[in-house]
């Protein structure tokens, strides 16, 4: 079995967040499991489905519970191309991800080591690694950000 790299998964990652586009946010979340196996995938889809809940995350989180018939996902890796909010982080915390790998960091709302840390207060282990292809990621939201102030 070859294990893909971070960088592989980041980048499966940031081609998956160009689904959001054009209405939302690009951001997509992958989760993979102990064997390496992609178990289940997400986009930003609030704007399309008109739901708050629909961050990428959050999508792919109820997309791996159903695959593994189980809440819990000891032993997976969550790669995000951006930092996690609060709602976010907490849901992965919650789920008992084991390794969170994001690209981007968000000094504004990111919850695991930005603008707070929520991994602190969960009493379980949890590795974070950010800025995995962290330039493609940021190049990617500033795009994005940047088309949305020309709007009219």
């Amino acid at each position: 079995m070859m294990i893909k790299s971070h960088q592989y998964w980041m980048d499966r990652a940031i081609q998956l967040a160009e689904m959001s586009l054009p209405l939302d946010v690009p951001v997509a979340a992958l989760i993979v499991d102990a064997s390496g196996t992609l178990i289940a995938e997400g986009y930003n889809t609030r704007e399309r489905d008109q739901d708050p809940s629909g961050h990428a995350e959050i999508v792919a989180l109820k997309q791996a519970g159903q695959h593994q018939h189980n809440w819990r996902m000891e032993n997976c890796i969550l790669y995000v191309t951006l930092e996690p909010c609060p709602m976010c982080a907490s849901a992965l915390l919650q789920a008992r991800i084991s390794t969170i790998v994001y690209g981007a960091a968000d000094p504004i709302q990111g919850a695991l080591g930005s603008a707070l840390n929520l991994a602190e207060v969960y009493p379980q282990d949890v590795e974070i690694l950010g800025g995995i292809l962290e330039q493609h990621c940021q190049s990617q939201l500033h795009q994005f950000f940047k088309h949305q102030r020309l709007r009219p």
